[in-house]
C-alpha cells in the first residue's frame, strides 16, 4: 500500500495540522482550501482510514490521524533537514576534497595553499594526492587538478592560475669549460638536459625581439622524468637546461645560475586548475585562494613545472 500513496500528500496533511484549519493551511501552501481538502480526502481514501474529523466550524485527529501525523511529522523534517543541508552544501565550502598535483609542484603549490584553505574551511576534508601520472578525474574521483605548463584540448575545463616563463639556464662553471651560446643555432653543439615528461624534450621554439622564430634540435646528454632532478643536474653542472622562473629565480639572483639568449624568449606556459564540469563552491574556493596566493609577491618561491598535458 505504501507504493500506493502520494508522498506529497503527507506534506499537506503535516502543513494542515499544523496550521489548524484548511483556511490557513491554504495559505501556507499558496493554494486553495478545497483543494487541500481534496489532498486530505485522497488521502484517506488511499489508506483506507480516517485522519481528521471536521464539521463546519471545527477539526480534530482521529486516533490514527494522531499517530500518522506524528509519523509524517518526522519524514516531513527530515527532508526538511535534508534541503537545507543541501543548501548549504551548495553555499558553504564542506565535505571531501580530492586534488591532485604532480610530485614537483604539489608540495611546493598545493600543499600550503592547503593549509590555508583548512583554516578557512574546517568543514572540509582535503585530500591531496601527489604523482606524476595524468589522473582521469571523473574515475579516479578527483575534484581539482592542478597542472603547469600546456593544455591540451579535452572535455575538462580550466581555470589559468598564473603563468610561467621558461628560463634557458647553465651554471658559470658548465659556461666556462663549453663556452656560452650566442644564438639559438649554437645550443645543438652543447650539452643539454632534458625533462623527458615533455611531448618534445630536445626540441625549442625561440623568438626574438623581431617576432621571428627559430626552431633548434638539441641533443641531451642526460634526461630526467622530474623538474627537480632537471634542476639537480644543470646546478651539478651537466649542461644547459630550461627551468620555470619560479624554480630559476633564487639561483639566479645568487648567480648560481646564468641567464643565456636573453634576447630570446620561449613560449610562456601556465598553471591550471582543471576540473569536470561546473565547480562546486568548495572548489572554487580552493581555485579562487590559490590564484590569490600565487599573484602575491611572497610566490616566487613557488616551483613549477614547465609542461604537462590535460
Amino acid at each position: 500500500m505504501a507504493s500506493d500513496i502520494n508522498l506529497n500528500r503527507l506534506a499537506v496533511f503535516v502543513t494542515l495540522v499544523r496550521a489548524g484549519s484548511f483556511t490557513a493551511a491554504a495559505e501556507q501552501l499558496g493554494t486553495t482550501k478545497a483543494m487541500v481538502s481534496q489532498h486530505l480526502a485522497k488521502l484517506e481514501e488511499e489508506l483506507g482510514m480516517t485522519l481528521v474529523l471536521r464539521s463546519t466550524r471545527r477539526m480534530s485527529l482521529t486516533d490514527a490521524g494522531q499517530f500518522f501525523y506524528e509519523d509524517c511529522a518526522r519524514v516531513v523534517a527530515d527532508a526538511e533537514a535534508a534541503i537545507t543541508r543541501l543548501g548549504e552544501c551548495r553555499d558553504t565550502p564542506m565535505g571531501s576534497l580530492r586534488i591532485a598535483a604532480a610530485g614537483d609542484h604539489g608540495p611546493f603549490i598545493v600543499a600550503p595553499a592547503l593549509a590555508e584553505y583548512i583554516r578557512l574551511y574546517p568543514q572540509v576534508k582535503p585530500e591531496l594526492v601527489v604523482g606524476d601520472a595524468i589522473v582521469d578525474l571523473i574515475a579516479d574521483r578527483f575534484d581539482v587538478a592542478i597542472r603547469i605548463g600546456w593544455l591540451r584540448d579535452s572535455s575538462l575545463r580550466s581555470t589559468r592560475l598564473a603563468d610561467v616563463r621558461q628560463c634557458l639556464v647553465a651554471t658559470p662553471g658548465y659556461l666556462a669549460t663549453h663556452g656560452t651560446p650566442g644564438t639559438p643555432g649554437e645550443l645543438a653543439t652543447h650539452r643539454w638536459v632534458a625533462l623527458t615528461v615533455l611531448p618534445s624534450p630536445t626540441r625549442w621554439t625561440f623568438t626574438d625581439v623581431a617576432g621571428m622564430k627559430t626552431a633548434v634540435q638539441v641533443e641531451a646528454a642526460a634526461q630526467a622524468n622530474s623538474v627537480l632532478a632537471v634542476h639537480a643536474l644543470a646546478m651539478a653542472g651537466v649542461g644547459i637546461t630550461v627551468l620555470p622562473d619560479y624554480m630559476a629565480r633564487d639561483d639566479l639572483a645568487a648567480g648560481r645560475l646564468v641567464p643565456l639568449l636573453r634576447d630570446h624568449a620561449l613560449p610562456m606556459g601556465g598553471v591550471y586548475a582543471v576540473y569536470a564540469g561546473q565547480p562546486t563552491v568548495k572548489v572554487r574556493a580552493f581555485i579562487d585562494l590559490l590564484k590569490t596566493r600565487m599573484a602575491a609577491p611572497a610566490s616566487h618561491h613557488l616551483v613549477a613545472e614547465p609542461q604537462v598535458d590535460a
